[in-house]
C-alpha cells in the first residue's frame, strides 16, 4: 500500500512538471487526437489527463470536452497498468458497465479503447481515448497505430518541457554571464584569457586600462610582445613568445609569481605579478589559459626605496646600525607589550567585571545604598580601564601592523565603517553623509578603516546636546595629493588645542571623561604610515573638520 501511494505521488509530480494541465492545447495535440478518431473509425476521441481528483480532457474531437471527477472516468480505471484497453461493448464489461459514461448518467458509450500515455520514466499521465455509442471492434493494425499516436503525444509533451527547460537554462546562463562580466569589469586585478592556440580572447577592464587596448583574437601569439609592450621584470629586454606568462601557462599548465614589465604605447610603465593556469574541460581537453595580473609597481618601488635607505644607513657607520638595532628592539618590546596587555590585563579585567556583575545581581537587595553605589562605581571603573586598554592596543597596532598598500576606494571604506558603528550611530542619532566621488587612493585598507572609524566615533562622542549630530565626508583633488575632510557639528576644539590633541593622552576637557586622548594619536600614526598629514579646522557653524592630506 505504501509503495502504491509513493508511486502515485511521483506520477502526479511528473504530470505537473509537464505544465499541460488546464493549459490550452496547441494545434499539434489537436491534430493527433483527430487522427486517432480517423484511425479507429469513430466519431469521437479525446486526450485525457488524470490528476489527483479530475479527468482533464485537454483536447477533444467530435464533442465538447471538459473536466469530470476522476471517480467517474473510464480511463482512470486501468490507465496506470500501462496497457492498451479495447472494449467492444462496455455494457458487458464488469469494470465499465456501471460507469456513468456507459449507463446514461453522462453518456451511452458502447465501444471504448484507450492507449496509455507513458513517460520515459514509466509513469502514466493519462490516455489517448477513442469511443462510440455503437458496438465496435478494432483490428490489430488499428490498435498498434493508436499506441503509436499515444507515444507521439508524449513526445510532444517532452518537447514542450525541454523547450521550457532550455529557456530557463538560457536565462540562468545569461544571469551567470552578466554576473561574471560585472565581476571582471569591477575588480582592480587584470585578467587575460586565450584560446587553445594562444590567441588573446579577453582582457577585462583593468587589463585594458594597462594595455591601452582591447583583446585582438586575430593577432598571432608571436606578435603579442610587440603589440602590448611586454618586457622582462627589469624592463630591459622584450619578451620572446615562450616567455610570455599567458603562453607559458597554456603550454606548461601553470605559472606562479612570474613578473613582467608592461610598456604599452602611450601608457605608464608598470610592473605586473602574474599567476595563471590552463583551462581544461571535464574530458581533459585544453580550452585555453587564463592569467591574473596584479600591479606591483608601487610595492617594488617602495622595496627599492627601503633597500636604498638601508644601504645609506649601513654606510653611515656602526652608530646608526646600533640605533637601528635599538629601534628594532623597542618595536619588538612594543609588540610584546601588546601581547602581554592582551593576555595579562584584558582577561583579568573581564573576569573582574563578571564577578562584579554577579555581586550586583545577587546581593543588591541586601546592600545599603552606599555599598550599591561603590559596586556600581567599581564596574564603571573596570569598564573604563577595559576601554583604555583597547585604545592602547589599537594605538600599538596602528604602528606595528604591516603596511600593505593597494588601491582603496574610500566610498567602500565608509560603508564598512558605518556597518561597524551601526549601534553607536543609532544610539547617538548621528547622520553621516558622503559625496559619491570620494577618490580611490593608494593605501592600507585596514589602517584607513581604523582611521575613519576613530574620526566618526570621536564626532559622535563629542556631539553637542542641543542639535543632532551630523558628519560629512568630502574630498578635494589637488595636483600631488588628495585632501579628505571629515566635518562634524559637535562641540569643536579651541584653536590653541588643535596641535596638542594629537599628543598621547591629551584631552581638551579631561573632566568630561569621554575618552582617553589616544584616538587622534592613533590617527596621526596612521597618517604617518601613509606619508600624509592630519590637521584640524573649525567647521562653519561650529564643530571640527579633520583634514587628511594623502599623497598621490
Amino acid at each position: 500500500m505504501i509503495g502504491s501511494v509513493l508511486d502515485e505521488e511521483r506520477r502526479l509530480a511528473v504530470l505537473h512538471e509537464y505544465c499541460v494541465l488546464d493549459a490550452p492545447a496547441d494545434e499539434e495535440l489537436t491534430t493527433v487526437v483527430r487522427v486517432a478518431a480517423l484511425v479507429a473509425g469513430v466519431p469521437t476521441a479525446t486526450l485525457n489527463l488524470i490528476d489527483e481528483s479530475r479527468q482533464c480532457q485537454l483536447t477533444t474531437y467530435g464533442f465538447e470536452g471538459g473536466n469530470s471527477a476522476r471517480s467517474d472516468s473510464m480511463c482512470a480505471i486501468q490507465f496506470r497498468a500501462g496497457r492498451f484497453v479495447h472494449v467492444p461493448d462496455a455494457r458487458e464489461h464488469p469494470l465499465y458497465c456501471d460507469n456513468p459514461w456507459v449507463n446514461g448518467h453522462i453518456a451511452n458509450v458502447r465501444f471504448y479503447a484507450s492507449a496509455p500515455l507513458i513517460t520515459p520514466e514509466g509513469y502514466a499521465l493519462g490516455t489517448l481515448c477513442v469511443f462510440d455509442d455503437q458496438v465496435k471492434e478494432l483490428t490489430d493494425e488499428q490498435s498498434g497505430r493508436l499506441i503509436d499516436l499515444a507515444d507521439v503525444l508524449v513526445a510532444l509533451f517532452e518537447r514542450r518541457r525541454q523547450a521550457r527547460l532550455n529557456e530557463r537554462l538560457a536565462v540562468e546562463s545569461e544571469h551567470r554571464q552578466r554576473f561574471i562580466t560585472t565581476v571582471l569589469e569591477t575588480i582592480n586585478v587584470g585578467v587575460v584569457v586565450s584560446d587553445p592556440a594562444g590567441h588573446v580572447t579577453l582582457l577585462n577592464r583593468a587589463a585594458r586600462d594597462w594595455h591601452g587596448m582591447d583583446a585582438d583574437a586575430s593577432l598571432d601569439p608571436s606578435a603579442l610582445p610587440d603589440r602590448y609592450g611586454l618586457f622582462d621584470a627589469e624592463g630591459r629586454s622584450r619578451l620572446t613568445p615562450d616567455q610570455i606568462p599567458l603562453l607559458r601557462a597554456l603550454h606548461d599548465g601553470k605559472i606562479e609569481d612570474v613578473e613582467m614589465t608592461l610598456r604599452a604605447p602611450g601608457r605608464p610603465t608598470i610592473l605586473l605579478n602574474c599567476n595563471g593556469s590552463q583551462l581544461v574541460d571535464d574530458a581533459g581537453e585544453v580550452l585555453g589559459a587564463v592569467v591574473v595580473m596584479n600591479d606591483v609597481t608601487a610595492d617594488r618601488a617602495y622595496r627599492r626605496e627601503l633597500e636604498r635607505a638601508s644601504a645609506e644607513i649601513a654606510a653611515r657607520g656602526e652608530k646608526l646600525s646600533l640605533a637601528m638595532v635599538e629601534l628594532r628592539r623597542s618595536n619588538e618590546e612594543l609588540e610584546q607589550f601588546a601581547g602581554a596587555v592582551s593576555h595579562d590585563l584584558v582577561r583579568p579585567m573581564a573576569a573582574a567585571h563578571g564577578f562584579l556583575d554577579l555581586l550586583v545581581g545577587e546581593y543588591t537587595a541586601e546592600l545599603d545604598e552606599r555599598a550599591t553605589k561603590w559596586l556600581t562605581g567599581a564596574i564603571r571603573s573596570v569598564e573604563r580601564m577595559q576601554k583604555l586598554v583597547d585604545a592602547l592596543l589599537r594605538y600599538a597596532r596602528a604602528g606595528q601592523t604591516p603596511y600593505k598598500a593597494e588601491p582603496v576606494h574610500l566610498n567602500s571604506v565608509v560603508l564598512d565603517v558605518l556597518a561597524d558603528l551601526r549601534t553607536a550611530t543609532e544610539s547617538s542619532g548621528a547622520q553621516i553623509s558622503t559625496t559619491d566621488d570620494l577618490p580611490t587612493i593608494q593605501g592600507d585598507p585596514v589602517l584607513l578603516r581604523q582611521l575613519l572609524q576613530n574620526l566618526f566615533d570621536n564626532a559622535m562622542k563629542y556631539r553637542r546636546p542641543d542639535r543632532a549630530c551630523h558628519i560629512t565626508v568630502s574630498a578635494e583633488d589637488q595636483p600631488d595629493q588628495w585632501i579628505v575632510r571629515v566635518a562634524d557639528n559637535g562641540i569643536g576644539i579651541p584653536p590653541d588645542q588643535r596641535e596638542r590633541v594629537f599628543e598621547m593622552f591629551a584631552q581638551v576637557d579631561p573632566k568630561q571623561q569621554k575618552g582617553f586622548g589616544i584616538g587622534l594619536s592613533t590617527c596621526l600614526r596612521i597618517l604617518d604610515r601613509h606619508r600624509g598629514r592630519i590637521t584640524l579646522e573649525e567647521t562653519p557653524g561650529g564643530g571640527t573638520t579633520v583634514c587628511l592630506q594623502l599623497p598621490k
